[in-house]
């Protein structure tokens, strides 16, 4: 297992984070990822711009688990600016949660922008695809 100050050495400018907002889902998500399941995630126009290290395209990513544990490393492939209401059946799929479909991909986002605080039909996400380039 290999610690994130090293995999920062091997990734110069790579960031840390757990992705979901609690132990269980960070662990979830994590594991969906290292399988490569999930590949695209998104996140709230707004909490990107309060990031001190937005992510950009070719960035690698190390990503966490609930306990704080490296599980794997990303490259960002992709950003883009999108509404709610316009995420597609085939960004849903590729963020590879649930039954994948659209129903699902709504009804868990939804919860999860209302847990953030903020949520409307029209908010802008930032939906980002990956490629898992490290399995730790």
């Amino acid at each position: 297992m290999a610690a994130v100050d090293e995999l920062k050495a091997k990734y110069p400018g790579a960031n840390a984070w757990q992705v979901g907002d609690s132990p269980a889902l960070a662990n979830e998500l994590a594991n969906l990822i290292k399988k490569g399941i999930k590949t695209a995630s998104c996140g709230s126009f707004t909490s990107y711009q309060q990031e001190e290290t937005a992510p950009k395209v070719g960035s690698y990513n190390i990503i966490l688990n609930g306990q704080n544990v490296p599980v794997c490393v990303i490259r960002l492939l992709s950003m883009q600016l999108v509404r709610f209401c316009d995420v597609t059946e085939a960004f849903a799929r590729k963020e590879g949660e649930g039954d994948l479909s659209l129903e699902y991909w709504q009804k868990e986002h939804r919860r999860f922008f209302m847990r953030e605080g903020h949520f409307s039909e029209d908010m802008e996400l930032i939906a980002e695809e990956f490629v898992v380039v490290d399995v730790l």
